[in-house]
């Protein structure tokens, strides 16, 4: 086409115009660099991280609202999730019943390993009892761990292992192919550094360790590259107040379905610590929680790691994990990037109150 075809010789009321356009044009700049200021990167930023979600879903609920914001996050490439601890396979079906909500049954399922001790039902695995897993859409995969390796070993990319829970499954894929190691990367909410549970300054021996310790050291020493938020950031978090409720009253389909997880998980630890009590006095117990806060959000601290260490203290720590379950500063430890403090825990909580709600397009 001719140069001259485009050749543009404004008028004064077409200055006008471009004048608002440009105005309107920096506003938006404005609005997406505030939005990536409050700790998630621009969704366009670079191309999408692989990762592998290992959970052990079921057992505490954060569980299911790092699930819920991992799929709300444009920034990731979920290329497997697999299950952990005790019922592995009836947890799976909570997973498939969520990824069918969610519209992503393009994601592979693995179930991962059991436990013996552990088997029974979980307190959040009524909500998916009816479902059958064989009739998930997408593939399911009876051994896990295998998928893992797998996942890891077929990628052309470094794949980031987040795991939330204990660690029988990456112990299991490390001792299957060592070589996984040195083709991902590993991003836990494990471990207590300097503070404990609540913020409390006495440090702990943290569950999601101290559950599997020799699974938790085998993980610690394998050759990749380890970031982790220990009870330090991960133990303060939980949305209250004005912040919740919008979360609360999100219509995004998949928040929904978190809150319904949440009211059957709060509900199943009612019965089970009073057996005593009526249906009415039971309702009232799960209301007066679930319609007004949050329990602590441990697991969701990973999934930011896991794109973004904006609004966290990273520090490079010697860690070694104890044989009863402490995660020590040590000389002879492998050096970790451990989340140990916020910069901006308010900011953090408006992030994750945005990525819930958000209704997609």
């Amino acid at each position: 086409m001719s140069k001259d075809r485009f050749c543009y010789k404004p008028t004064v009321g077409s200055s006008v115009l471009w004048m608002l356009f440009l105005g309107m044009a920096a506003m938006f700049l404005t609005v997406e660099s505030l939005g990536a200021s409050k700790g998630g990167p621009a969704a366009s930023a670079g191309p999408k991280i692989p990762v592998i979600f290992d959970t052990d879903i079921c057992d505490d609920i954060d569980d299911t609202w790092a699930l819920v914001l991992l799929l709300q996050s444009p920034e990731f490439d979920l290329k497997l999730i697999t299950t952990a601890v005790g019922n592995t396979e009836a947890k799976a079906k909570v997973v498939a019943r969520l990824l069918e909500i969610a519209g992503r049954t393009d994601i592979p399922i693995g179930i991962g390993l059991q436990q013996p001790r552990w088997i029974g039902e979980h307190r959040q695995t009524a909500w998916a009892k009816d479902y059958d897993l064989a009739s998930y859409p997408g593939t399911v995969y009876r051994d896990g761990v295998q998928a893992i390796v797998d996942t890891i070993m077929k990628s052309s990319s470094p794949i980031k292992v987040v795991a939330t829970g204990p660690l029988p499954n990456i112990a299991a894929a490390l001792e299957r192919e060592p070589r996984i190691a040195g083709k991902a990367q590993f991003v836990g909410m494990h471990g207590s550094i300097r503070r404990g549970y609540g913020g409390s300054a006495t440090p702990n021996a943290e569950y999601n360790v101290k559950a599997f310790v020799q699974a938790a050291q085998k993980v610690f020493t394998a050759g990749w590259d380890m970031t982790i938020t220990p009870l330090d950031t991960c133990g303060i978090v939980q949305l209250k107040d004005q912040k919740y409720q919008k979360v609360l009253a999100s219509t995004n389909v998949l928040t929904r379905a978190l809150i319904e997880n949440y009211r059957v998980w709060y509900r199943q630890g009612v019965l089970n610590e009073h057996k005593d009590l009526s249906q009415p006095e039971v309702d009232k117990m799960v209301a007066e929680k679930v319609d007004s806060s949050s329990t602590t959000l441990f697991d969701t601290v990973a999934i930011y790691l896991a794109m973004s260490i904006e609004l966290v203290k990273m520090e490079k720590l010697p860690i070694i994990v104890t044989d009863d379950g402490y995660t020590r500063i040590d000389d002879k430890g492998k050096v970790i990037y451990c989340a140990t403090e916020w910069k901006d825990l308010g900011a953090f909580e408006d992030f994750l109150v945005e990525r819930l709600t958000r209704v997609k397009r």
